[in-house]
């Protein structure tokens, strides 16, 4: 018997768009002799609506308004037409709902009190991870190497002037580069803390890591872990904002992926085992990609994780699933096969 799964996408943060990308990017490749997709799409002021694909979210007003039930006894969703409703019993949520919201545990505590076994990680990793300034204090106090660093509380000023420069300014709790500025110099500072604030009111400033940027796609619960191969990204200039770029689907503007990445194979087992390592230490479970940057001296050193990390065409993980022999296919029916085993 098929198993229901609810996929969700959109959402109210920054990364909307992105999120619609990733759902139907999982539309084309979830196997339907398997699995019954259920697709809800979240607008950017909170609706939810049921599409039969996400194609047909590009109306939202049109489409009927379907919602999770924070119900045990109903373990599902409740679909609402024409003033009736219906019951549909959901086996898996499988959200793709990046940013806030979407990753920051929000969304997490909703599943936790229906009772349905969700994809990814769950609420103490979603908040550690999704927030940057939390990811670095929990990490550097476990032994790894991370930036240094300041934090600014909701409008705290800063203080400290010993910062080496150039730094980067970001919003704590934001995804895909959103409201990130590098800072050259002390006259740039203020500025780029008022572009992060429009984003999060808590800002993270961190000298910058001379190094090479690397991910590791990590899936599964607990011990039993693999990951994909480690990647590597080449940067012509600035910093890496896939997401933010006119025409992604087509590549960067300002960066190359190498997969499997142009460094030793025993350096690329280090970042692996590295980031197992890490992904264990923040308690993830399901997935998330791990972030480092690869120093002159052989460090590695946290940049970000990832959560939910994007399912698009021309997503990091992927792409790194895929160089180690699992297709997109594959790696969603093993998300859904972790999300029921936890």
């Amino acid at each position: 018997m098929k198993k229901t799964i609810a996929i969700l996408f959109g959402g109210m943060s920054e990364e909307h768009e992105v999120s619609i990308k990733s759902a139907k990017e999982i539309a084309a490749n979830i196997d339907v002799a398997k699995y019954q997709p259920i697709y809800v799409g979240i607008t950017t002021d909170g609706q939810w609506k049921r599409c039969a694909e996400p194609e047909e979210f590009l109306n939202p007003a049109e489409l009927p308004t379907i919602v999770l039930v924070p119900d045990q006894m109903i373990h599902g969703l409740v679909l609402l037409t024409n003033g009736n409703y219906q019951i549909i019993h959901i086996d898996v949520v499988f959200s793709v709902l990046h940013g806030k919201t979407g990753e920051d545990g929000a969304i997490q505590g909703l599943f936790e009190l229906s009772g349905i076994p969700y994809v990814g990680c769950d609420i103490p990793s979603s908040v550690l991870c999704m927030d940057k300034a939390l990811t670095y204090l929990i990490t550097r106090d476990a032994g790894f190497h991370t930036p240094n660093f300041l934090i600014l509380q909701q409008d705290e000023q800063i203080t400290d002037q010993s910062l080496t420069y150039p730094v980067f300014v970001k919003p704590a709790r934001s995804g895909s580069s959103f409201g990130i500025t590098k800072v050259s110099r002390k006259s740039e500072l203020h500025q780029a803390i008022e572009i992060a604030r429009n984003y999060d009111q808590k800002i993270l400033i961190e000298e910058a890591v001379s190094g090479i940027e690397v991910g590791c796609a990590v899936l599964g619960n607990h011990t039993q872990l693999f990951t994909g191969e480690v990647d590597q990204i080449t940067l012509s200039h600035g910093f890496f904002k896939i997401h933010q770029e006119k025409d992604p689907d087509k590549g960067s503007e300002n960066s190359f992926f190498t997969v499997p990445a142009a460094l030793p194979l025993e350096k690329q087992r280090e970042i692996q085992q590295t980031a197992k390592n890490i992904y264990n230490c923040l308690g993830c479970i399901g997935l998330a990609r791990i972030d480092l940057f690869l120093t002159d001296d052989g460090r590695l050193v946290i940049n970000e994780i990832n959560t939910m990390p994007g399912f698009t065409s021309y997503s990091r993980y992927p792409r790194m699933m895929k160089a180690a022999g699992i297709s997109i296919s594959q790696l969603i029916e093993k998300s859904i096969t972790l999300a029921l085993e936890k």
